[in-house]
C-alpha cells in the first residue's frame, strides 16, 4: 500500500497512540504520571490537550472538546473519546491488557462508562462550583461547561474581520 492511499484502520496496526489530556486538571495529570510509569506494549505519547502542538499536530480536531472527555488518537488517525479512548490506553499497557478486552464486551463497556462519568464528576467537583480560567483562554465553569475567549477578548472586546 502506498503512502497517499487511504489507510483501512481494519488492517492497520496500531504502532503509537497519543493521549490528550487536560493540563490543568489535578486527576489528569495523576493519570498522565501513572501511565508513564507503566510498562507499555505500544508507545503512549502524552500531550496537553488544546497546547499548540495538539493544534498543530492534529487539526481537525475540536479541541475544546479534548479538554472536555480523554481523546487518544492512533498513528494512523483514529480517534477514540471518553470510554472507548479509556480501553485503548488500558490495551497499549502491559500490565492492563486483559482489562481492556473485559472492558471491550458490552457488559465492561458500561463498567468503563461508568468509570469515566464519576471522574468526570469528579473533576467538576473539584472546580468548588466556580469557573476555572486557563491562561489559553478557556474558563469551565460548572453551569456552561468549557468556552473560549481569545486572550485580550475579554468582555467581547476583540475586533472582527
Amino acid at each position: 500500500m502506498s503512502a497517499t492511499e487511504v489507510r483501512d484502520a481494519a488492517r492497520v496496526p496500531v504502532r503509537g497512540l497519543t493521549v490528550l489530556y487536560d493540563a490543568e486538571c489535578s486527576l489528569c495529570a495523576f493519570l498522565r504520571d501513572w501511565l508513564g510509569r507503566q510498562p507499555q506494549l505500544v508507545p503512549l505519547e502524552l500531550l496537553p490537550a488544546a497546547s499548540a502542538q495538539a493544534r498543530r499536530r492534529f487539526p481537525g480536531l475540536d479541541h475544546g472538546a479534548t479538554l472536555e472527555e480523554i481523546t487518544v488518537v492512533g498513528d494512523s488517525g483514529q480517534v477514540y473519546r471518553g470510554a472507548a479512548a479509556w480501553v485503548v490506553t488500558l490495551w497499549a499497557l502491559r500490565e492492563h491488557r486483559a482489562l481492556a478486552h473485559r472492558l471491550s464486551t458490552p457488559a465492561g463497556a458500561t463498567l468503563a462508562r461508568g468509570a469515566v462519568l464519576a471522574a468526570a464528576k469528579w473533576r467538576g467537583a473539584q472546580g468548588g462550583g466556580k469557573a476555572h480560567r486557563r491562561g489559553d483562554g478557556w474558563t469551565y465553569d460548572p453551569r456552561w461547561g468549557w468556552t473560549y475567549s481569545a486572550p485580550g477578548c475579554d468582555g467581547g472586546a476583540c475586533a472582527t474581520r
